[in-house]
């Protein structure tokens, strides 16, 4: 029997994850509903049916944020199980992904929203003024982010050079799989930061087209939890786009 915490368990399981993912078939299918409960409806009869638990055709779009936050802690909570002890505190780390670009936009003095009040990750740093606020995130679980506070454009480096400190072992030569992710994804990042505006969907798929090469690359390796975590993270911002793009813009037509 194979057992849980180990990377032949952990590697059946992403397997298992990778092969119920939805094809451009059902993606085709949810951009072509011009409707939020369309949308809604033709996500929760397929294979994105997990992530869209909980949204209610009511919801505006910081409920719909905030779901998808909790189903995105609750997939990573999920690896970290799967996994050898010795890699889940890099792969717990992953889960606070979705939450830098708050905490950039409060360090950069940015106004908060009647959404952050309410949300138990950030109502303690909005009650708290601005000079407060530093004292209060160092005394969270992200703490060793706080010298980035002062310096917001340093954040997503601050917290890379976290996870790579909870690695059992450092990143490899340009061969190591490990390494040859941070790469994909550092290389999509710049892509995108130059694209024009607009739907990003090409470059979702070549992302997604380079990850799922790299997964098979990387089978029985410690690198595949985080690419599952990644091809994950690219179907939850992809989804995300429609369900915004619904709910904000209701009476737009999409491309």
């Amino acid at each position: 029997m194979i057992e849980c915490g180990s990377l032949e368990y952990a590697q059946a399981r992403w397997q298992a994850r990778h092969g119920q993912r939805a094809t451009e078939l059902h993606w085709q299918q949810l951009e072509t509903a011009r409707e939020f409960d369309a949308l809604l409806d033709a996500a929760r009869t397929g294979p994105l049916r997990p992530w869209v638990a909980g949204i209610t055709t009511q919801a505006a779009s910081a409920q719909i944020e905030a779901v998808l936050r909790a189903h995105w802690r609750a997939v990573v909570a999920e690896v970290v199980a799967w996994m050898p002890a010795a890699w889940q505190p890099a792969l717990a780390w992953c889960a606070l992904l979705p939450e830098l670009p708050v905490l950039q936009h409060l360090a950069r003095g940015g106004q908060t929203e009647p959404w952050m009040h309410d949300d138990p990750q950030w109502r303690a740093l909005c009650a708290a003024t601005r000079s407060e606020r530093p004292a209060i995130l160092a005394e969270g679980p992200w703490r060793v982010l706080t010298p980035a506070w002062w310096a917001p454009d340093t954040l997503a480096r601050a917290w890379q050079d976290e996870w790579e400190r909870r690695l059992p072992q450092p990143l490899g030569d340009a061969d190591d799989s490990l390494r040859q992710v941070v790469h994909t994804l550092r290389m999509h990042g710049a892509a995108l930061g130059a694209a024009a505006p607009g739907p990003a969907t090409l470059l979702w798929r070549a992302l997604q087209a380079r990850l799922s090469l790299l997964m098979r690359r990387a089978a029985l390796e410690p690198a595949a939890a985080f690419i599952h975590l990644a091809l994950s993270a690219l179907e939850l911002q992809r989804l995300r786009g429609e369900l915004l793009g619904r709910a904000l813009f209701p009476k737009a037509k999409v491309a």
